[in-house]
């Protein structure tokens, strides 16, 4: 109430005042302007009408005075005495139109300091009354003005006071949101986005919906996001159910179906996280959703790297090279999803998958076939190129050498699982085919690295790291696609030792501790000490007899317990020295350099900090520990071990 009345007696002065200041300009006009133009037009006017007559005269005159001397001094007397008496004559008449030019030149001169300068003074005296009224009104305006500063600084004193307690009750409300929530009659109200059915699609649309449980109402708000308010009709329908969305039957995240009771079908939304999701299915009592037991059922419709995953890859291969290479657009022209789903499920179908016949049916188009394929390509349980290699195969795209690329990437590839080698190497020889025929389909190696980049080598999470990385994907992919003949046909170089790599980065960065950035991809450390040595090779071969028993347990153990005769550098240990086996229990490490977190699922520390629980992670090159409570990666190469 105080900072209205005080914006309306504001605008009370302004208003005033403004009004004053018309006045004087309306009377500048008629004081100052007025004045100066008829000043200006009477009488400067007058004088250079004058001067343009005397021009004319002075030039009658000299011509004339010319002509008159110019006579010759033979004529006769008579004729020379007329001359002379026109002469006088012109003569007489230019004197007088002298005179009057001159007094009127004096005349304005004389008329100007009090007809210019007597309207200036009355300007003057207006624009005083103008300054004059503003002190009247700034008077005025004196007792209110003292009364709001004393308001404003009272009002300044309570908020300095209140300042902490709103402050502190903010942390509290950001460390423990879910004890102050904002009490609200609905169980449970925020945003989703609801999955609606449109002519050319589906499209998810931003509502603000709420939820009462005694009454079972759903009501949902359509919300524009550029306006910023209400875009369209409200609809409420009463609930009937509520079931979690499977992950592998739809594309987004956090989705949920809700039946209702007065509303037919399913009305899919999708939540703003996982928590989101949980606490709306709480409100609607929502359940999961229902899995086959069977498993025969359940492998059914499943996509694995199995004999019938290689044989519907092979198939799509062999319909798409004998009858559309040449097709424009190949793999980037998506086909019908309801065909390609209808495609998949034939494939997939154990009593005709097991058949040997390689043909797909003509009636099949080439893109509804080549849809099909990526989408068994995304159907199955990880990318083909899996997730714990993913980070790796973009830190190598990243490498600024061509050759270092290649080199680091054939390594990798060799990392994977057979199954998913193979089938990658079947794929990469059909890309291969498809770039070589570019000019009839227009699919370039880059085109195609773009169309099965996030197929193959998708993050496990969507980050902004992940997002900023897709074109590193396209890159390896690309790598893939060039160079796959001496990738999968041909064994991988020896990676260099952390001694070689170590030796490397102390030239190049002056003998700093590495940072993340340079992080070595390599599973293979430098023997430190003979103590150390000797205590490592005690727990390898008690680990060795604890396995000894069995031998088939040896042969199915992890790579790093295999000697590679290959290798030349005296300094290699084959047992990783720093890193526990399988064998080993979790352990204590401590952090030989700082490193700050590039991922989430990274840790960030500094030099000397203790980790609990190391152990190895899926991730190579990479230990798993426990930092004040929180779980994450930590570089092999930045810890000693306990």
């Amino acid at each position: 109430m105080c900072i209205a009345r005080s914006l309306q007696e504001f605008a009370t002065v302004l208003r005033n005042l403004e009004d004053e200041r018309i006045r004087m300009i309306e009377n500048a006009s008629e004081v100052l302007i007025t004045p100066l133009e008829k000043f200006r037009k009477e009488q400067i006017g007058a004088a250079k009408e004058a001067k343009k007559k005397y021009d004319k005269e002075t030039e009658k005159y000299c011509g004339i005075l010319e002509k008159h001397l110019n006579l010759s001094s033979k004529k006769k007397e008579s004729q020379l005495q007329e001359a002379d008496s026109q002469v006088d004559l012109v003569r007489q008449h230019f004197y007088e139109v002298s005179l009057e030019y001159v007094f009127k030149v004096q005349e304005v001169q004389e008329r100007k300091m009090f007809e210019f300068v007597e309207p200036l003074l009355a300007f003057l005296q207006g624009l005083f009354t103008f300054y004059h009224h503003g002190y009247e009104l700034a008077k005025d305006f004196g007792d209110f003005k003292t009364q709001l500063t004393i308001s404003i600084q009272n009002t300044r004193n309570r908020f300095e006071g209140t300042r902490s307690e709103v402050e502190s009750l903010m942390k509290k409300m950001k460390e423990n949101p879910l004890e102050h929530k904002t009490i609200s009659p609905y169980t449970m109200e925020g945003y989703l986005y609801v999955q609606e059915k449109r002519h050319f699609g589906t499209s998810w649309v931003k509502h603000y919906c709420t939820y009462q449980r005694d009454s079972k109402q759903i009501t949902m708000v359509p919300f524009d996001q550029k306006s910023g308010g209400k875009g369209g009709e409200d609809e409420s329908v009463t609930l009937k159910s509520c079931t979690r969305r499977k992950t592998d039957s739809i594309e987004k995240r956090f989705c949920f179906d809700v039946e209702a009771v007065d509303r037919p079908g399913v009305i899919t939304m999708q939540a703003l996280s996982e928590e989101d999701r949980r606490l709306w299915m709480e409100a609607m009592d929502g359940r999961e959703p229902v899995y086959n037991s069977n498993k025969d059922s359940q492998s059914e419709g499943t996509a694995q790297l199995d004999s019938i995953g290689f044989s519907i890859i092979r198939k799509c291969i062999h319909a798409v090279e004998t009858r559309g290479i040449n097709e424009q657009g190949l793999y980037r022209i998506v086909g019908v999803n309801s065909r390609v789903q209808k495609l998949l499920s034939v494939l997939m179908d154990p009593k005709t998958a097991s058949e040997t016949e390689t043909d797909i049916c003509a009636e099949w188009e080439i893109k509804t076939i080549t849809s099909a394929l990526k989408t068994y390509l995304r159907m199955l349980p990880g990318p083909l190129m899996m997730y714990q290699f993913q980070r790796s195969f973009i830190k190598a795209a990243k490498l600024e050498n061509q050759e270092s690329r290649v080199s680091e990437i054939h390594s990798l590839v060799h990392r994977l699982p057979e199954k998913n080698r193979q089938m990658l190497q079947l794929l990469m020889n059909h890309l291969a085919n498809v770039a070589n025929n570019h000019k009839q389909n227009l699919m370039t190696v880059a085109n195609l690295g773009v169309v099965f980049g996030p197929t193959l080598l998708r993050p496990q999470e969507e980050t902004v790291a992940a997002i900023m990385d897709i074109k590193f994907q396209n890159i390896v992919i690309e790598i893939l696609i060039e160079n796959h003949e001496k990738i999968f046909n041909t064994v991988p170089d020896m990676p260099l030792t952390n001694a070689q790599l170590h030796l490397s980065r102390k030239k190049s960065s002056d003998s700093k501790p590495p940072s993340c950035s340079e992080r070595p991809l390599t599973l293979f450390h430098t023997v430190q000490s003979t103590e150390k040595q000797e205590q490592r090779n005690s727990i390898i071969n008690s680990s060795l007899e604890s396995v000894s028993s069995n031998p088939n347990s040896i042969l199915n153990s992890s790579s790093s317990l295999q000697p590679n005769m290959n290798s030349s550098d005296p300094d290699l240990n084959v047992v990783k020295p720093t890193r526990p086996n399988s064998l080993t229990p979790f352990r204590k490490a401590k952090a030989l350099y700082a490193c700050k977190a590039e991922h989430d699922s990274e840790l960030s520390f500094t030099a000397g900090t203790v980790f609990d629980n190391v152990h190895p992670s899926q991730e190579p090159g990479w230990l798993e520990g426990t930092l004040n409570g929180k779980t994450g990666l930590i570089p092999e190469n930045y810890v000693e071990f306990l």
